[in-house]
């Protein structure tokens, strides 16, 4: 039976044709125009000799290009590659190279290492809103000459859709193949809950579209709804919250560091009208309940948290209206989706823990991805006895609600106890003078890691060099107070801004790499 995820644009553009489906920089979009566009793209790229299951890598901006030429390949039956957009020329090479990527669709700002990129892979490139003599030729352009293909490509549920990065933590990122139906069925259920979207809903987008959390959840969803999806070009959390002030009521998608960064600008907004939003979603890292409680006082809004994974389609569970909230949880599986708690360090087959401990979170169900593109040894690594092992630390309580515990590979072991940073940094951001928190774990001659604290202070906390010491043993003091002998931070260093990777993750490895340097 056919099925396809170019469904989820082709169908609210029957049913609503005039309602806007995105909003970017002031400018309403219908969902007839967008589905217009996308079918003239997918005539443009299927005149390039795409065919379907062809993979066709999208470097693209946050702007209505994004879901013209996603939506438009696959209307062509092809495979999408979204490409971060923040990658350089050698790593978007790989990206082509690894993906068997046919065609680069790019955006004129990012053809100096885009096209370098494709060059050095053999890979046509076709660009958009490029300059006025551009180096490839425009899909844009070509496209508004087009006739558009008159339906998408049917596709079998089992065939893959879209092919999603992973973020590379150790050696080279793995291409995620998610299927149609993986994504269709993630998108359907996810719509129901925990996200509840209807048509007259407003979603604020300030996420990356080339990213899973803003490409399934925020577009995806939005558009399966019918509902109306405002586009940041990027995050300007000054914008954003202008955008809440002047349209109040909207639903808002953030990863943790956004909803720090949207906080800070509401305290320093001085413009008429209150941000207000009708509810909130975090999901990407751990969202610290100290910020989810100011979100929620400051917006006016339930905030819910959940937890996905790129292999996952990416949701696996939330805190979901219907149900209880519980801060510092990340909810109940979404439906379809089984979660269990399996031993760690057991290898080769899953052993399901009892609730109340603390082990590995496995995941099955319909939002398992179907392998790793070219990698049948690591996706038999990860997907044992039908479980997906996730590498993330867990515990499920007696009704069923997951918390999160911390990565497998960020667990700091001191003398031979075990530290999870995120019970650290939920304690840390509690101190007025911690802006934002991460835990890390560094070389110790006599424990083998020792428990390190990297801050950023909040405004008006001492800055200089030996304040900055006195700051440093005074949140050591602090926290001594409140956690375990084993668990306090006996260092504590300080950085104006964290590295960041693509869905807003603080990226510990780089503090690592930096505190050893």
């Amino acid at each position: 039976m056919p099925l396809s995820m170019a469904a989820v644009l082709s169908e609210p553009a029957a049913r609503r044709p005039h309602h806007p489906a995105l909003v970017f920089e002031g400018r309403e979009i219908s969902y007839a125009h967008l589905w217009h566009r996308a079918r003239q793209y997918a005539a443009v790229l299927a005149g390039h000799g795409i065919r379907p299951g062809d993979r066709v890598a999208l470097l693209l901006a946050n702007t209505p290009h994004f879901p013209m030429a996603y939506f438009g390949a696959l209307a062509a039956g092809a495979v999408v590659v979204p490409v971060h957009a923040l990658l350089k020329a050698g790593e978007i090479e790989y990206v082509l190279r690894d993906s068997g990527a046919r065609l680069l669709v790019c955006s004129g700002s990012f053809l100096g290492e885009g096209g370098r990129a494709a060059e050095a892979a053999g890979v046509a490139v076709l660009s958009v809103s490029a300059d006025e003599e551009p180096e490839a030729a425009r899909l844009d352009v070509l496209a508004e000459q087009a006739v558009p293909v008159d339906h998408y490509v049917p596709r079998e549920p089992a065939d893959t859709a879209v092919v999603l990065y992973t973020s590379g933590t150790t050696g080279r990122p793995k291409g995620a193949m998610l299927t149609h139906l993986n994504l269709t069925m993630n998108i359907g259920v996810t719509l129901l809950a925990p996200f509840g979207f209807g048509p007259d809903d407003v979603l604020l987008c300030p996420l990356p579209l080339f990213h899973t959390f803003g490409q399934i959840c925020g577009m995806g969803v939005c558009f399966r709804a019918g509902a109306t999806m405002v586009l940041m070009p990027s995050f300007d959390a000054a914008v954003a919250v202008e955008l809440m002030a002047r349209r109040p009521g909207m639903v808002l998608m953030c990863v943790p560091t956004m909803y720090i960064a949207l906080l800070d600008a509401a305290e320093h907004r001085s413009g008429p009208g209150r941000p207000r939003l009708d509810r909130a979603y975090s999901g990407g890292s751990a969202l610290p309940v100290r910020i989810l409680e100011e979100v929620q006082e400051v917006f006016g809004c339930p905030v819910y948290e959940g937890y996905g994974l790129t292999e996952t389609s990416p949701v696996v569970a939330y805190n979901q209206p219907g149900l209880p909230r519980r801060p510092g949880t990340v909810g109940w599986p979404v439906w379809g989706v089984d979660v269990a708690i399996a031993a760690a360090d057991t290898e080769g087959r899953i052993v399901c823990l009892p609730a109340g401990e603390v082990g590995e979170i496995v995941v099955r169900g319909h939002n398992v991805m179907a392998g790793y593109l070219g990698r049948p040894e690591a996706t038999a690594e990860v997907v044992v006895d039908g479980w997906l092992r996730t590498g993330d630390l867990g515990v499920l309580d007696e009704d069923g609600c997951l918390s999160l515990v911390d990565r497998k590979k960020d667990m700091v072991v001191r003398g031979g106890y075990n530290v999870y940073p995120r019970e650290v940094e939920e304690v840390l951001s509690r101190h007025p003078a911690v802006a934002e928190v991460a835990v890390v774990g560094v070389p110790h001659p006599t424990h083998g890691e020792e428990v390190c604290a990297v801050v950023r202070a909040a405004p008006g906390a001492a800055r200089d060099p030996a304040g900055a010491a006195d700051l440093g043993a005074r949140i050591v003091d602090w926290s001594r107070q409140r956690l375990g002998a084993y668990k306090y931070p006996r260092r504590v260093e300080f950085v104006d801004s964290f590295p960041l990777g693509p869905s807003g993750k603080v990226l510990k490895r780089e503090l690592v790499a930096r505190l050893a340097g």
